[in-house]
């Protein structure tokens, strides 16, 4: 049957097995994430974990879609231990700061200091988180120019590796309220009484 198809358009026997597979795989992982996030959705109306399900699911299967079609073409990935020994060494010292917001990204999603709709304060920045992703997070900034804490409108992209270097406030975990002090001032000429 390859044969065939190799007279007709020109594909050989061997590429021909290669192209068979890859499209196994891809429909294989794609069938994967479609019965995974279909028990997820029976199991769970939490839109929050949904999200977070479909992300991780989405992520996941795709990394390991492409080590398989890679092992696939590449016949050789087993030999090349030294070379990308080499080779990663090499990308993480170019790519230091994208590895440390991925690092950033896999502490945030594992340890989970602050989840989307969470209010946080990362340095100087306060808000609403409304995404996460792979290199960077995003919030609607409160406060600021504006008296109390109210949105300001502004969307600040922060990138993940800030978690490593700078102190968060997570204003939505453990204590549900926030003290706030009122001064109030007495004189010695006040009626305290």
């Amino acid at each position: 049957m390859f044969e065939v198809i190799q007279d007709e358009i020109g594909i050989s026997p061997a590429n021909q097995r290669k192209i068979l597979i890859s499209v196994a795989i891809i429909f294989i992982v794609w069938l994967l994430r479609f019965l995974i996030l279909k028990l997820v959705w029976r199991q769970t109306e939490d839109p929050r974990l949904r999200y977070q399900w479909k992300r991780s699911i989405g992520f996941g299967l795709s990394l390991i879609g492409i080590i398989l079609i890679s092992s696939t073409w590449i016949s050789a990935f087993a030999r090349f231990g030294a070379f990308l020994g080499l080779l990663s060494a090499g990308l993480a010292i170019a790519l230091k700061d994208p590895l440390t917001n991925i690092a950033g990204w896999i502490f945030i999603n594992t340890r989970k200091p602050f989840s989307v709709g969470d209010r946080v304060q990362i340095g100087e920045n306060t808000g609403d988180v409304i995404d996460i992703r792979l290199f960077q997070f995003a919030i609607l900034e409160v406060g600021n120019w504006v008296e109390g804490d109210q949105s300001t409108g502004r969307i600040i992209h922060i990138p993940n590796g800030v978690v490593f270097m700078q102190s968060q406030a997570n204003y939505s975990k453990g204590f549900k309220y926030i003290w706030h002090e009122i001064p109030v001032l007495i004189t010695f000429e006040s009626n305290w009484e």
